[in-house]
């Protein structure tokens, strides 16, 4: 049995006409014209309308798509979403000042958490740059150990964090 590429042309008994759009190991995704995208397994029931070789190096779109957002999460600073926590959403935050003929201010949280995120990954982007860069390797490790204090002050902020995979931290004591 041959693999079909991407690109190859099916008629499917169950959905119609279709163009193979991705192939993995079990499965081909197909687009049918009038029913969308179905994943269907390899060994399906289908006639095979216009066949595409499949070449042993090609990339699927998804793994195009895939490997550019992690570049682009890599090297730029472009945000991924973060979620924040549900019980601040709609919340605000209250700065009193201590002499009290001053004026307070709020801020809503959400408004805030975004900056929070933004300074986080700002700050990953400049950790990305120094290990990149071509200082030597002591002045690599000198640079780190002030961003992972960096991380270590803005602990505070991980309440806000829906996910605790995306909070901050710091240097661990033993």
């Amino acid at each position: 049995m041959n693999i079909l590429g991407i690109s190859s042309r099916i008629k499917h008994p169950k959905y119609g006409l279709g163009v193979v759009t991705n192939v993995t190991s079990k499965h081909y995704w197909v687009t049918f014209i009038e029913n969308g995208l179905e994943t269907i397994a390899i060994d399906s029931d289908f006639e095979i309308i216009d066949a595409v070789e499949d070449e042993v190096d090609s990339v699927s779109f998804y793994e195009v798509e895939t490997i550019l957002k992690n570049m682009l999460k890599k090297w730029s600073d472009v945000s991924e979403i973060v979620p924040m926590a549900d019980k601040w959403k709609g919340g605000k935050l209250v700065l009193e000042p201590g002499d009290t003929n001053l004026k307070g201010k709020e801020i809503p949280i959400d408004g805030f958490f975004h900056k929070i995120v933004m300074v986080r990954d700002r700050i990953r982007v400049m950790e990305q740059k120094i290990n990149s860069s071509n200082l030597d390797d002591q002045d690599k490790v000198d640079l780190q150990q002030y961003i992972t204090r960096m991380y270590g002050s803005l602990t505070t902020f991980n309440v806000l964090f829906k996910n605790k995979s995306q909070q901050f931290v710091g240097s661990r004591s033993k």
